[in-house]
């Protein structure tokens, strides 16, 4: 079973298309190093709940757009080693943070225990 870093984060919609580009570069990026796969979701159905929700957990503003996101290894050891060569690679830039605010970004691994 591959293990998944997932990710959520709020972009502000302004900034949505230069996103996309970074996100085609990370893609390729991670791609490159031997990621299983790498999947970018913008919201579209994500209110904003009572206690929880998507857009509350990362704090987002009405100018913002609620990104959720996976990549797949084929396992933790594999991500590790990914991961350490992609933050060296060029591609990936200090602009990412330029383009939202990182600091409301949830990110986390997990381990697969089912797919169907």
């Amino acid at each position: 079973m591959p293990y998944v870093d997932g990710f959520i984060l709020a972009v502000p919609t302004a900034n949505l298309e230069r996103y996309k580009e970074l996100a085609r570069i990370g893609g390729e990026v991670w791609m490159g190093y031997g990621a299983l796969s790498y999947v970018e979701c913008i919201g579209d159905d994500v209110p904003y709940g009572e206690l929880t929700s998507f857009p509350r957990a990362v704090q987002a503003k009405e100018d913002e757009t609620v990104i959720f996101s996976w990549i797949t290894y084929e396992s933790r050891e594999r991500r590790d080693e990914i991961n350490a060569k992609v933050m060296k690679d060029p591609r990936f830039t200090e602009e990412w943070r330029e383009v939202f605010d990182g600091k409301r970004m949830i990110f986390g691994g997990f381990q697969s225990f089912l797919a169907l």
